[in-house]
């Protein structure tokens, strides 16, 4: 018998103030039995870092053909296309040619990443964002997590502020261009 999904319910209290968004989100995560706590976790602030309307979480792993967030206008259109973790750069380049915008969300060495990606064709790989926090930082915040999780996730100044669960964690938001 297969295993089934492990679901993760998250409060989530967003105050991005560098963007203007504040929001109260309910999110119910299905963790795929290949996937890490870290890897979901990553999901989670990609989704709180990037939230616009008409935002959710993609097929990512399950599905194959979405990314880890997507995001939709109001027509069904594609406006951003979030992966997580390290994709080829034909995923990259596919999202790319896809969306308005594309972003990488990585709990990886940054590098590494960027280096897979060296010499490959990207589609406007100059507009390709690749994002990642303090080293460290992620695999706090999954210690911190339970199946019912609140949390509290405020950005200031390119400075992300993370409450879980009653325990308070800090990091950069550092970025590059693929590009």
């Amino acid at each position: 018998m297969a295993i089934g999904a492990t679901i993760h319910t998250f409060e989530v209290q967003l105050s991005d103030v560098d963007r203007g968004v504040y929001e109260q989100l309910s999110l119910k995560v299905a963790q795929h039995p290949s996937e890490t706590l870290v890897f979901m976790v990553t999901r989670v602030l990609a989704l709180c870092l990037e939230h616009e309307e008409g935002i959710a979480f993609g097929d990512g792993i399950s599905g194959g053909d979405e990314p880890a967030v997507i995001a939709r206008d109001l027509t069904g259109a594609l406006t951003a296309w979030i992966e997580v973790g390290a994709p080829d750069a034909e995923r990259v380049h596919r999202g790319s040619m896809a969306a308005d915008r594309t972003v990488v969300y990585t709990h990886r060495d940054p590098e590494k990443v960027a280096a897979r990606w060296v010499g490959k064709r990207i589609h406007r790989a100059e507009d390709v964002r690749l994002v990642w926090f303090d080293a460290g930082f992620v695999e706090a915040v999954a210690d911190a997590v339970a199946r019912r999780t609140a949390l509290t996730v405020s950005v200031m100044e390119g400075t992300l502020y993370v409450e879980v669960n009653g325990t308070t964690l800090t990091s950069a938001v550092h970025e590059r261009r693929a590009g």
